[in-house]
């Protein structure tokens, strides 16, 4: 790709982009053993698990801390046959040397994979050698390279999933192709080297040292992996199992290696108990790393996790360590259901997933302080779910993916959430011991194999004495989210009726589901509102009479879900939906309290609340919520309207201004207010930053960064400062420039560049969009892909409309030649953050065009404008729906 041609496309809405480099071509063979591009489909993945078996792989790696590295693997493997060519995965490596069976081969390389002839091939066992050199990867796949802007150390990790470990050796780069991993790495001398095995031997060697590694039990190729570098290390032997902790050194003082192996042995101890398979990996270490393209990943035994989301320049909340312990139980269930029995193909991630999810939230909720963990799993993690399922792209939890390009097309809260929700659900049907046993019985049959869908729902089944066939085409194959209501009617005031009635979400998406829940009846009293009736129902079809609640005390709220067993959106009757709205304080049990204030949500975004009602209800109640993640929850939903609000652009001025400073004025009173609790007061004030854009609200906090005004018992942490720093370029804040030049000055680390570097993109100044625009488009930028993507994300908020419509036409008409160009690890990011949307009818209009006239975009960029276009339609609703202007 030529960088001048996207970057002038972008800008000025002409050219081509064309594709300029070619790969060197494998010579035409009467029977290509597949196509020639940079995936493997499933259909040429199961024609070489087919023919080969028994694969073990010696590694050799010589790391020096440069740009680039060097590798030789040597694989032994069974073949069935030697009747055709065999392709072995290595991405863009310069190859030294490639030896079939003891003999020099000339080697057929595309930058993709090498093509092995038949008659350099034989049936039965056959070794294979590549010595080769690869640069680093930059973009977080691969073995990801970083320089540590502070003190200028290397540091290294690896990443695969779902198919990069050909980023970093030759293999056969699938999951069913599981094998063993026998590694030796040479290293400078002050580096540390984790992988899936401890180390057997570490020897002096000049210039460094040689790291050895006992051969791995067997893997799938993504759950491998290698990392290097002079990390700090902290341990702890106190367990089964030594547990060790990695981080930059830089960083290390960021770290609470206390929180981490506390909630490391708890979960350890907790799945082991749970699964009665015991872990299998000997050891467990954890690295924190840099520029990490997702939360964390489940490797075995040297789980990896993002810097970004668990460092803090603070001490941390009660929510970040709930969110700390949340995902290193995630991940280590995946320790089992991943790693231990492990999908054959990648249309089977979102089961690892959806498990991973639904046991890291139960083993939080019973093995750690965060007994509340289902409260947090409804209001953030089940919500995305709900949103993405009602969307235009949501899709069956099950799909096909027919090839690695595809692997993580729907890879979403669909996967993750909505999985998860069904898999809950299913406990809840057919009871918890008959789940956990079903589990179990699955674990064992199939550890260190490859699994399929069938068997983990065969395994359930056979544990339950019931055929879940039905469930399984009415949850895994059928799309969208059914919507219940309770209806009822009263005499004398006593139920005379009751029944729950279930929709499905369209004539498109018919499917009626078979649930299990629990109605909850309430009643206002002077305790305010308590539980009268709670009664557990399994319900199915259009409509299940309850005859059970018949005589029971007419209800004041009547919930059809209480508790959160189902996974439906809860459709309030008139009476109910009137008490929610006028007694949410009257709530005594938060997750109802939750589900309340939901559904108020649900009705803004549906167009039926108007949102100036909404946060009518915000100003008058949440000052006095005293349950930590609801309210966390509540300013959450403070901060997308806030959003809303800014995207409606001049007709909404005055009403923005009179409710943005209502909104400026009581989180900034209860930040003050709330100084014997940090946790409370953190959360107030960070929405107080989040809503401030008066300029007396701005000149609040540039006096607290300048110490002039004090919040009493506030912290005002290097973290809070990057929060005041970029609130004021945003607004450019007069001196906000001169404010974001001393912080850069002040904190020099990675993640204050990263921080300074947001502040100064998401300044309204169309010089600064449109050099950082050309960056965006400029392919071949030597910029760190983390720089570009954090970039990205801070172009264009919601409050600058106008400079968002300078460049709208062009990304639009040169979306197509980008997401061509681009790749699925870029178009992510840039499909998400730079599609134009901005809340008018021409935007939704304009979006509809693009809709048309790119037919051939990838999968996931398609979603992305798809959604982009249905989300502006909502905003242009909701503004409809309002009542103030």
């Amino acid at each position: 790709m030529k960088k001048s041609m996207i970057v002038a496309a972008l800008l000025l809405g002409y050219g081509a982009a064309v594709a300029t480099t070619a790969a060197a071509v494998t010579p035409v063979v009467a029977a290509p053993a597949r196509a020639e591009n940079a995936y493997l489909s499933q259909q040429d993945a199961a024609a070489r698990s087919a023919r080969v078996g028994n694969v073990d792989y010696t590694l050799e790696f010589a790391l020096t801390g440069k740009d680039s590295f060097s590798g030789t693997t040597t694989l032994a493997f069974d073949l069935a046959d030697a009747e055709g060519p065999l392709t072995i995965d290595l991405d863009k490596a310069t190859i030294a040397s490639v030896t079939v069976n003891g003999k020099a081969v000339t080697p057929r390389y595309n930058q993709w994979f090498v093509t092995l002839a038949p008659q350099d091939l034989k049936a039965g066992r056959n070794t294979v050698a590549i010595a080769y050199t690869r640069l680093h990867s930059t973009n977080g796949e691969g073995l990801h390279r970083m320089v540590d802007p502070v003190d200028g150390r290397v540091y290294t990790y690896s990443h695969f999933e779902p198919a990069a470990a050909h980023q970093m050796f030759a293999l056969f780069d699938q999951p069913d192709l599981k094998g063993t991993f026998q590694v030796t790495v040479t290293t400078p001398a002050d580096w540390v080297v984790s992988s899936t095995m401890r180390e057997s031997g570490v020897t002096d060697i000049a210039g460094g040292k040689r790291w050895t590694f006992p051969r791995s039990k067997k893997l799938s190729p993504y759950n491998f992996s290698m990392h290097a570098g002079p990390y700090k290390v902290w341990e702890d032997n106190s367990g089964p199992y030594p547990m060790r902790l990695f981080a930059r050194q830089s960083v290390a003082a960021q770290v609470a290696p206390k929180d981490w192996f506390s909630y490391t042995s708890r979960g350890l101890k907790f799945f082991d108990q749970y699964f009665g398979v015991p872990y299998q990996f000997e050891k467990y270490d954890q690295l924190l790393v840099p520029d990490f393209l997702y939360g964390a990943m489940e490797n075995a035994a040297a789980i990896t996790f993002a810097e970004r989301a668990f460092l803090h320049q603070d001490e941390m909340t009660a929510a970040q360590r709930e969110s700390l312990a949340g995902v290193i139980m995630h991940e280590m269930a995946h320790q089992w259901f991943g790693d231990l029995v492990t999908m054959k193909w990648w249309n089977g991630l979102w089961l690892n997933e959806s498990f991973a999810s639904f046991m890291g939230t139960l083993a939080t909720a019973e093995a750690t302080e965060f007994t509340h963990a289902w409260q947090s799993f409804y209001s953030d993690d089940k919500q995305k779910a709900y949103t993405q399922d009602q969307r235009v792209t949501t899709h069956p939890i099950e799909t096909p993916v027919p090839s690695t390009a595809n692997a993580f097309d729907n890879i979403d809260a669909i996967t993750y959430s909505k999985g998860a929700s069904a898999l809950k659900q299913l406990r809840h049907l057919l009871g918890e011991e008959v789940f956990r046993q079903g589990v179990h019985n699955y674990l064992v049959k199939y550890s260190y194999q490859n699994a399929k869908l069938d068997d983990f729902i065969g395994s359930l089944a056979q544990a339950a004495n019931r055929d879940l066939g039905p469930w399984t085409r009415e949850w895994l194959y059928e799309p969208g989210v059914n919507t219940i209501a309770a209806e009822f009617s009263c005499a004398g005031g006593k139920i005379k009726s009751f029944s729950l009635h279930q929709s499905a979400p369209s004539a498109a998406m018919p499917t009626l589901r078979e649930q299990r829940v629990q109605i909850g009846l309430f009643n206002l009293g002077q305790n305010g509102l308590s539980l009268s009736k709670n009664l557990a129902v399994t319900y199915k079809g259009a409509a299940t009479a309850v005859p059970e609640l018949t005589g029971a005390a007419c209800p004041d709220l009547a919930y059809p879900n209480y508790q959160d067993w189902g996974y439906a959106k809860v459709q309030l009757d008139k009476k109910s939906f009137a008490t929610a709205q006028a007694r949410l304080h009257k709530v005594a049990d938060p997750l109802l309290r939750s589900m309340l204030w939901q559904s108020l949500w649900d009705s803004v975004r549906d167009g039926k609340l108007p949102l100036n009602a909404f946060l009518d209800t915000v100003l008058a109640q949440a000052p006095g919520e005293k349950d930590y993640t609801l309210l966390g929850d509540i300013l959450a939903k403070v901060g997308q309207s806030r959003a809303y609000l800014d995207n409606m652009g001049p007709q909404a001025a005055a009403y923005r201004s009179k409710v943005g400073g209502r909104l400026e004025r009581m989180a900034f009173a209860a930040s003050g207010a709330a100084s014997a609790d940090k946790n409370f007061q953190r959360l107030w004030f960070a929405t107080f930053v989040g809503v401030a854009s008066s300029q007396p609200a701005l000149a609040q906090l540039a006096d607290i960064l300048g110490g002039k005004l004090v919040v009493p018992g506030l912290n005002v942490s290097q973290d809070v400062r990057w929060e005041i720093v970029n609130r004021l370029n945003r607004f450019a804040y007069p001196g906000s420039e001169a404010l974001l030049a001393a912080e850069q000055e002040r904190d020099k680390s990675d993640s204050g560049q990263a921080a300074a570097l947001a502040a100064r993109v998401i300044r309204p100044d169309a010089k600064v969009k449109a050099e950082w625009l050309a960056n965006i488009g400029d392919l071949q930028t030597k910029l760190p892909f983390s720089k570009i993507r954090q970039a990205m994300q801070v172009m264009y908020p919601a409050d600058q409309g106008a400079l968002n419509e300078l460049s709208a036409e062009q990304r639009l008409a040169t979306l197509g030649q980008v997401d061509k160009a681009a790749g699925p690890v870029f178009m992510r990011s840039y499909a998400e953050a730079m599609i134009p949307a901005t809340c008018t009818p021409a935007s939704v209009a304009r979006l509809q065009e693009a809709i048309v006239k790119l037919p051939d975009l990838s999968t996931g960029t398609k979603r992305s404008l798809l959604v982009r276009h249905q989300e502006d339609e909502r905003c242009v609703a909701i503004k409809k729906a309002m009542t103030v202007f």
